[in-house]
């Protein structure tokens, strides 16, 4: 039975971020609000919390799974980017973007897509994400909650919690956050390409 943390979505509370945190250290698998809307997290080396990730989104090995960054310097840590790319990036951050690029070998392969070596990087807009994230000191290994057979995401905290009581161990209600994933943007090879269009609007 997972638990369920009802976080204020300006001004979270400390006490209860401290607590998921904690939860995400042990191993936990969370439900947390972004700018876009709902998703699931675990830590970046924590393969078994990883795996249930991909089992609860019944993806494949070609399915980009995320970091989340508190801020962009934690992108190069974890990403190749180029100064014009690292430019535009910051042209778009925080908000409701996931980039796909290079990863570096700070970045655990099977973290990583498995042919192309890459991985996407975002840093969203929500005062609960982040705050969890700078408690965590690190990047969550992250992916929009849209459950198998579903397009769009799950938006109300307690049906998630209704739906994946037994599957997650921590939901965390930050409010109504959107209920569209993000924009997508492929930087692999350098020119940004539009790889799925979400809440983030982009000139390119």
């Amino acid at each position: 039975m997972s638990q369920f943390f009802q976080i204020h979505p300006q001004n979270p509370q400390k006490r209860l971020v401290q607590r998921a945190v904690d939860m995400l250290r042990d191993g936990a698998v969370i439900v947390y609000p972004t700018d876009s809307s709902y998703a699931l997290g675990c830590m970046i080396n924590n393969k078994q919390a990883m795996e249930r990730i991909i089992t609860i989104r019944q993806v494949d090995s070609s399915h980009h799974l995320t970091l989340v960054c508190r801020d962009l310097s934690e992108i190069a840590v974890y990403a190749k980017v180029d100064n014009q790319g690292y430019r535009f990036i910051r042209s778009l951050t925080p908000g409701p973007f996931t980039f796909l690029l290079k990863a570096t070998r700070e970045v655990p392969k099977r973290v990583q897509h498995t042919k192309r070596k890459t991985i996407g990087i975002r840093v969203p807009d929500n005062a609960i994400a982040m705050e969890l994230l700078e408690t965590l000191g690190e990047p969550m290994l992250s992916s929009t909650l849209i459950l198998p057979g579903e397009t769009m995401p799950m938006v109300d905290a307690e049906e998630i919690r209704d739906s994946l009581q037994h599957q997650v161990d921590l939901v965390i209600d930050g409010g109504h956050c959107g209920f569209e994933p993000t924009t997508v943007l492929d930087m692999i090879e350098g020119e940004v390409q539009i790889k799925r269009q979400g809440m983030g609007v982009v000139d390119i």
